[in-house]
């Protein structure tokens, strides 16, 4: 009787969770975005947002919260309600190098999330100005340690991920290209293309236009195989073997959401993003579609903050 008991409570007390994963959802939900309106992450969210309102028959609401690094929108993320309405569409490799990066963050990237899918990933490209005597990776390499302290290349910003993955370049290759950082890629493609700097890592999708009208050489792609979208670019792995850098996006909720609605959010998210019209859409805006379990997501943001910890550390750079 006891045991009968016992088991009546601990079902009564799991009703209001069963409940409301059951009737999920029944309003609006919040997707916050990290950055301004307008940029990629911004233009992720717009290609696959409606779909999955219709298929969950709710409102997706784009609320973006821009600041510090994006630690302003994940802090708010990781201290809401963990109850599906409020949702972090999350740059993995963005949040993982914070953790390293600032000296104290209000939130911890791998405890304070529940883990949904993988969205989808965007290569960098390094570009070189054509006034530089190279046209591969491997020149680049050999260009830079014949004339030492002479080549640099430009990111949108000390600790970004363009600006690590200049280091990581630099680490792999032996090489010591110097780093200029700028307020954004954009000032930084803007330089590269005028001369002020040798070479650039930016998105794979601006860099492109210039490459193929010439205006810039196309010197490698930082994804592990050649990016779908410039397939004509080698990937610089296929001069340093291993290297990878990607933009990566993922849905996280706030930790301890309820398996259930974490289950539905995941099941629902990955068939829209595996629909041919979406994938279709999403690669016309320079992303390819990734998805993934939810402990597969959780797996790799504890390896991307094990990878990019090193690194940061090695660069000497912190951040308040």
């Amino acid at each position: 009787m006891r045991k009968f008991i016992l088991t009546l409570t601990v079902l009564g007390a799991l009703s209001p969770f069963l409940t409301n994963a059951q009737s999920y959802p029944n309003q609006p939900i919040k997707l916050i975005i990290p950055f301004a309106a307008g940029g990629p992450s911004d233009a992720l969210a717009r290609g696959f947002t409606p779909k999955l309102s219709e298929n969950l028959g709710q409102p997706i609401i784009l609320e973006n919260k821009p600041g510090a690094g994006a630690n302003l929108a994940a802090e708010f993320v990781a201290n809401s309600k963990a109850d599906g309405y409020t949702l972090f569409l999350m740059m993995v490799g963005t949040q993982a190098i914070n953790e390293t990066l600032y000296k104290k963050l209000n939130y911890n990237v791998v405890k304070d999330f529940s883990p949904i899918s993988l969205v989808a990933s965007s290569s960098l490209m390094l570009v070189a100005n054509p006034s530089v005597p190279v046209k591969s990776v491997a020149e680049l390499i050999a260009f830079d340690k014949a004339n030492p302290g002479k080549v640099s290349f430009g990111s949108s910003g000390a600790g970004t991920p363009l600006h690590l993955a200049g280091e990581l370049f630099n680490t792999q290759a032996g090489t010591n290209i110097l780093h200029v950082p700028y307020k954004g890629a954009a000032p930084a493609l803007t330089d590269v293309l005028g001369g002020q700097i040798q070479t650039a890592i930016v998105g794979t999708p601006a860099a492109l236009p210039y490459v193929k009208s010439g205006k810039l050489t196309g010197l490698g792609v930082t994804s592990l195989k050649r990016s779908s979208n410039a397939p004509e670019i080698p990937a610089i792995s296929e001069t340093l073997p291993k290297f990878e850098v990607e933009l990566v996006y993922a849905i996280v909720a706030p930790a301890n959401t309820p398996k259930a609605i974490v289950d539905k959010l995941n099941s629902q998210l990955v068939s829209v993003l595996n629909n041919p019209d979406i994938k279709s859409q999403l690669n016309s805006r320079g992303f390819d579609v990734v998805t993934s379990t939810p402990n597969q997501l959780g797996e790799y943001i504890k390896s991307e903050v094990a990878k990019w910890a090193p690194i940061v550390r090695k660069s000497g750079i912190t951040a308040e």
